[in-house]
């Protein structure tokens, strides 16, 4: 089965849970939109890190044209938002890890281009629409199908980062409620 495959059945959960909490902010409002940029900013800058730290960059040459971080904290100061702490991320260690958090980044941009449909043209969506390498998501893909790697421990790794973003959201729902 090709990675791909696999990381789509085995963490098919973590993305539904993930789905559903960030379908609660409303992208037209601006306060809930800035509380969703500041969900992803928990996670996003961090993970870029780790990643770039664990040498990501091996496997993927165009890494730097992916990178999104700059994009977000651009978004959030229009929005007049400081960028929040982050939520510790995990160490990601061996080419399976990176995999796994990749593929979850990765497809993070293909969920942003629908949810940037629900944002008024009024706001900022410079994150959610990057314009990255071309054909990015197909060479990702092609790139993960490829990899000989370990399929557990990248599985693992993909639920790890689903599950940040889950609790960052968490959080970010906390606070506008307070």
């Amino acid at each position: 089965m090709p990675l791909r495959s696999a990381l789509r059945a085995h963490t098919s959960d973590c993305h539904a849970a993930v789905d559903d909490i960030f379908g609660r902010f409303d992208l037209a409002d601006p306060i809930a939109y800035r509380a969703f940029l500041s969900a992803h900013a928990r996670i996003i800058p961090a993970m870029e890190i780790r990643l770039e730290e664990a040498g990501i960059g091996s496997l993927l040459q165009d890494w730097p044209a992916r990178r999104r971080r700059h994009l977000l904290f651009a978004d959030l100061a229009d929005l007049g938002a400081r960028t929040p702490p982050p939520l510790p991320a995990p160490p990601f260690e061996g080419r399976a890890a990176l995999w796994g958090a990749a593929y979850v980044l990765e497809g993070s941009k293909l969920g942003g281009a629908m949810l940037a449909k629900r944002v008024p043209a009024s706001l900022p969506s410079r994150y959610l629409t990057p314009p990255g390498p071309k054909g990015g998501a197909r060479s990702f893909m092609e790139a993960l199908d490829s990899a000989d790697t370990e399929e557990p421990r990248a599985i693992e790794a993909a639920r790890i980062v689903f599950g940040l973003f889950r609790n960052a959201a968490e959080l970010q729902l906390e606070l506008a409620v307070s």
